[in-house]
């Protein structure tokens, strides 16, 4: 099963400590330097979609400033997964850096 780069990152985002939506949305933003901005809409999708593969699940829930806040945390199961993807993405971009190399487009 491999995943996309929004549900590799929020994985990477949960590995440390179980976080809630805003504070998702935040660490993606910081892992990916920018380039991957979470929308509210898909990041609730890409919770949904890992939730029911059995990837992550709910750590706890707390109400803040009157709302619901959930956290969730990977389970040993995202873990092997965000594993499994970090080896096979470190193996393609070898090969990927060994061609440019021998094109002379990487040093």
């Amino acid at each position: 099963m491999s995943v996309s780069e929004q549900a590799f990152l929020v994985l990477t985002a949960l590995t440390n400590e179980p976080q809630h939506g805003y504070a998702i949305v935040s660490t993606v933003r910081e892992l990916s330097e920018g380039r991957v901005e979470l929308r509210v809409g898909t990041l609730y999708g890409v919770l949904d979609r890992l939730s029911a593969d059995g990837m992550i699940e709910l750590d706890r829930e707390e109400v803040h400033q009157g709302r619901l806040r959930r956290y969730y945390r990977p389970t040993d199961a995202g873990l092997s997964l965000l594993a499994t993807e970090t080896a096979r993405l470190t193996a393609n971009a070898r090969v990927a850096n060994t061609a440019l190399r021998t094109r002379g487009l990487l040093a």
